[in-house]
């Protein structure tokens, strides 16, 4: 009995040996995360990671966060580095969205989801049209019809690249409305913070951005929004119209969500997929959901995947179309 309960341990003890770093045997223990985010302060990814890292903390679902702003290359810097360093990331998770979508088809960066470990969609953030507080234009009808007699008046700007998500939309809307989105005079940031301080500064005279990006500002006077590309009007901006409101046949929602490192051992990541499933049915999280402006979105693992690959066919179609990819 002795010599078969000696066996049984060295099993057990080699066994757990052989795991990859970062597994673990029971696979609902996760204490810390690191959050990776590609873009400076004040964005959308820095305001997602940030935001469910807290409530996380907050909700005691965690017991340790630390986050790290890596912006450069669109986003490609940091991607870069979490597929190069992958060893040493099993307890990090990158945010990302709909823009490592569009650069990785414009080669802003030769790397794509595909070459990462999809963890889970989590929220979904529709884009907003955003004026000063004290702009002319107090609808998007007047924006275009200024747009249509002068292309060359109405810069637009926003927190992505040329050919980035900031940039697609209004000439997606501008495409729609019977112009040339080729003539769209689009001026890029290096994050959504950047961006709104073009607007507000007066370098720009539209901001094309996430609603909850623009949502805190609008709230306080600073801003207004003039259109959103939700399908029906939004519970916390019910006065703003949409876009399909104004005759306008689209609509875009920009998901957001988190990737791990390659080869990060399933177990882990399924982990991961619970915490932030877990996360959903927190008070924490539907105080700051509903504060931001985020729709929730879960779509974990091979759902996840699925649907990127969905996207990524529907947006290559989008930009050929447009003539932002060939």
């Amino acid at each position: 009995m002795k010599r078969i309960v000696c066996k049984l341990i060295i099993f057990l003890a080699l066994f757990a040996l052989a795991l990859p770093v970062g597994t673990s045997l029971a696979s609902d223990e996760v204490d810390e995360l690191h959050f990776l985010i590609p873009g400076g302060a004040g964005g959308g990814w820095d305001g997602t990671a940030r935001g469910v890292g807290k409530v996380l903390l907050d909700s005691g679902l965690l017991k340790h966060t630390s986050f790290e702003n890596m912006s450069g290359g669109g986003g490609g810097k940091a991607l870069n580095h979490l597929i190069g360093t992958a060893k040493r990331q099993q307890n990090t998770m990158l945010v990302n969205s709909t823009p490592i979508i569009i650069r990785s088809l414009t080669g802003v960066f030769p790397q794509s989801f595909h070459d990462l470990t999809p963890i889970a969609a989590v929220i979904a953030d529709y884009a907003a049209l955003v004026v000063p507080k004290d702009s002319k234009y107090q609808t998007l009808d007047q924006v275009l019809a200024d747009f249509k007699a002068d292309p060359r008046s109405i810069k637009i700007g926003g927190g992505s690249v040329k050919g980035g998500m900031d940039h697609l939309v209004p000439a997606m809307i501008i495409k729609a409305a019977g112009g040339n989105p080729l003539d769209l005079g689009y001026i890029p940031y290096d994050a959504g913070g950047k961006a709104m301080a073009g607007l507000l500064s007066g370098d720009i005279k539209v901001l094309a951005t996430g609603f909850s990006e623009a949502l805190g500002l609008a709230n306080q006077g600073e801003v207004r929004i003039i259109a959103v590309t939700s399908e029906e009007r939004l519970a916390q901006a019910p006065g703003v119209q949409t876009v399909k409101e104004s005759g306008i046949d689209v609509t875009f929602a920009n998901w957001r969500g988190f990737f791990g490192a390659p080869g990060l051992p399933e177990a882990r990541a399924q982990a991961y997929r619970d915490l932030l499933k877990k996360m959903y049915d927190t008070p924490e999280w539907e105080d700051i959901r509903s504060k931001r402006g985020w729709q929730n979105l879960y779509k974990p693992g091979t759902e996840f995947t699925a649907f990127l690959d969905n996207q990524e066919k529907a947006i290559g179609d989008m930009m050929r179309e447009l003539g932002f990819i060939k």
